[in-house]
Order: C-alpha cells, then sequence, then structure tokens
C-alpha cells in the first residue's frame, strides 16, 4: 500500500437489513445515502489513525474496488474515513472516534 490508503475487506456486509421491529428491508430499497462499515487489511505507509483490524465506516460511493486472490476489496484514502472503531482503547472509553 503506499501513501494515505486504507485496503479494507468489507465481507460479511449483508444485502438485506431488518428494521428495529422485525421488518425485512430488501438491499434495493431506496434509503438515502447510508455509510458503510468494513475491517482495514492493510495500511499505507502515511496513515496515521487507523491500523490492522480497526473497523472504518466509509461512503460507499466513494471508493474503488480490486479484486487479489479471488478475494474483492475496497480502497480508499485515510481522508475519506468518516469514523474508526477500534478495540485498542482503554477501558471505558467508547473505541468510536468521530
Amino acid at each position: 500500500m503506499l501513501h494515505d490508503r486504507v485496503l479494507v475487506s468489507a465481507e460479511g456486509e449483508v444485502a438485506e437489513r431488518k428494521s428495529g421491529g422485525g421488518i425485512v428491508i430488501p438491499a434495493t430499497a431506496s434509503v438515502g445515502k447510508r455509510l458503510s462499515w468494513a475491517e482495514v487489511v492493510a495500511v499505507g505507509q502515511h496513515v496515521r489513525q487507523v491500523q490492522l483490524g480497526d473497523r472504518v465506516l466509509f461512503d460507499p460511493e466513494d471508493r474503488a474496488e480490486v479484486e487479489l486472490q479471488s478475494k474483492d476489496y475496497i480502497l480508499l484514502r485515510e481522508r475519506d474515513l468518516h469514523a474508526v472503531a477500534a478495540q485498542r482503547v482503554d477501558a471505558g472509553n467508547t473505541g468510536l472516534y468521530l
């Protein structure tokens, strides 16, 4: 990975969602702009806020898809990330940085 690039894996992203009341929302339903979560699998040398294994929140419209060894990944710039959910924070903190 070069510069400020972040490679993420969005595997496990479900096509259908379920509302709080149990209603199934199909993937084709238009719900406006919705952000997605993915796990970081590689980072460039100038990435400062993200580490391997972190979950990041990003806009699916700002992505470039790439296939490596028959697996699909998403290539993003660090500045395009909206939030980071990390396991490395101290106890008592949320672990979510906006």
